[in-house]
């Protein structure tokens, strides 16, 4: 029996030695790369470590080099190059989200005889001074007093918060925030339902550290037991929220003389958040109103005021070089809500798999999970992320596409993104454009890259099983495509 399993392997090995020469063959002139790519993917680094590596011809889609790259793989972020793809096949590079404001009363003597909606369409790109533009026009309309309630809905999308990959240890986290049809974000990176909390160091010694919330709410309420440390001591401040609250503590201690700790802190019901931003807004303006709560708007209310976010075209900056699982997750609730009626992730993950499969990726060999690539079950093979993005390139939202990737050593934060402090010599500098991906155990790399040949090439590099945070075999890989044809 051992003696049949070891030839059963031969034989795996052999067919699969003898695919990579196939490419390196029929194509003599790349034998000098394959080579080159193979004492890369055999550096020891890797062992116990699974590699897929996939690289075609940009013009015309053939592949030149591959391992192991019919192989399911985890593609961590790299899943965004698929929701990404979706996005502008089905909502368009023009689509925005739209936020409104309605009510189910009349207006007399500037008092609203009737509650105010505040409904929510799925923006991620709502940040505290739209709730005061909002409170503004409102005031300008005549709006003193509401006499009922301010109601947030948050229905356009089902009521599930977390994907299937999310974690208890991710969901406090920006990177894990819970998604809703209604929410905030802090900043204009856009991270949706969170919080970002400063601490600073106290004027001296033994002080009480100093934290600040941005943006300033009474949603959470912050536990600081954080000190103020001595130069020399080491940075140990600690943010969490404890779990199904909105409690977050801050803990340990911070060097005088250091400029701050900072973390992006996910909220518990983020719909509750904008809500509260909301009536934080009305109430600065000098608009009474009687309480707060959420519901569904009726049927027969009238829009008093909206607004429309970015153009996915220019959300797709932030998503995509940041690697924004939040707008990953969204897009992806908004394409099931647009194709089949619902704001689900299995909607949405139903959409992502039909346009896949339009653009020639053979869908029986994926599984998707989630849009952003934090489910460690989603599974695609290097080979499909690779021609994924070779008939992307036919596409007329392919320069949108192309613009959201992150450019190698480029220092620009939404131009280098995840990428700024990569690949910052030599011939991949300033050329390499591609998503990266990183999960625990997996690191991920997969885009485009002009060879000094002068040739353009797509790549797809997928390690897995790894016990380190090693970025080295993809960045090597595509360096050495980037040097290829000297």
């Amino acid at each position: 029996m051992r003696i049949l399993v070891l030839l059963i392997w031969y034989d795996f090995f052999r067919k699969r030695k003898g695919a990579d020469e196939l490419f390196t063959e029929k194509e003599g002139r790349y034998s000098g790369l394959a080579g080159k790519l193979n004492r890369i993917i055999a550096d020891n680094r890797l062992m116990g470590a699974l590699a897929g590596v996939s690289i075609r011809k940009a013009d015309t889609g053939e592949k030149i080099y591959d391992h192991y790259g019919e192989m399911r793989l985890r593609p961590a972020s790299n899943m965004k190059l698929f929701s990404g793809a979706a996005a502008l096949e089905i909502l368009g590079e023009n689509y925005r989200f739209t936020t409104e404001i309605h009510t189910d009363g009349t207006l007399e003597e500037g008092v609203l005889n009737g509650s105010l909606y505040l409904i929510g369409k799925g923006d991620p790109t709502l940040v505290e001074g739209d709730f005061r533009t909002f409170a503004i026009e409102l005031k300008k309309q005549g709006i003193r007093r509401v006499n009922g309630d301010l109601i947030g809905d948050d229905t356009w999308f089902d009521a599930v918060r977390l994907s299937s990959g999310i974690t208890w240890t991710d969901e406090t986290y920006y990177y894990g925030s819970q998604i809703s049809a209604l929410t905030a974000s802090p900043n204009s990176d856009y991270d949706a339902g969170s919080v970002l909390v400063e601490v600073h160091p106290g004027k001296e010694e033994g002080a009480a550290a100093q934290v600040m919330l941005s943006p300033s709410t009474d949603y959470v309420s912050v536990t600081n037991r954080a000190i103020t440390a001595g130069a020399d001591e080491p940075n140990s401040i600690e943010i969490l929220r404890v779990h199904g609250t909105n409690e977050i503590t801050v803990t340990g201690s911070i060097p005088s003389g250091t400029e701050k700790a900072r973390e992006w802190i996910s909220v518990w019901e983020p719909a509750g958040y904008a809500l509260r931003l909301f009536y934080q807004a009305l109430a600065a303006e000098g608009i009474e109103i009687n309480g707060l709560r959420m519901g569904k708007v009726p049927a027969d209310t009238a829009l008093l005021t909206d607004r429309q976010s970015m153009p996915l075209r220019e959300l797709l900056i932030p998503f995509m070089k940041l690697s924004n699982n939040g707008h990953a997750e969204i897009l992806t609730k908004e394409m099931g809500r647009k194709v089949h009626g619902e704001g689900s992730w299995d909607a949405g993950l139903r959409v992502i798999e039909e346009v896949a499969a339009t653009l020639g990726v053979n869908t029986a060999t994926i599984q998707l999970r989630d849009g952003s690539g934090m489910s460690h079950a989603n599974m695609i093979p290097a080979n499909e992320i690779s021609q994924l993005l070779f008939a992307v390139q036919a596409k007329p939202w392919y320069e949108a596409f192309l613009a959201s990737l992150p450019i190698a050593g480029a220092e620009e934060r939404f131009v280098g993104g995840t990428l700024r402090d990569r690949l910052t010599d030599g011939a991949a500098n300033g050329n390499v454009q591609a998503k990266t991906g990183t999960l625990t155990s997996v690191s991920t790399l997969s885009g485009y890259v002009t060879a000094k040949s002068g040739e353009r090439l797509i790549f797809s590099v997928l390690v897995n099983n790894l016990l380190e945070d090693e970025k080295t075999t993809e960045d090597a890989i595509a360096a050495a495509i980037a040097e290829y044809g000297e």
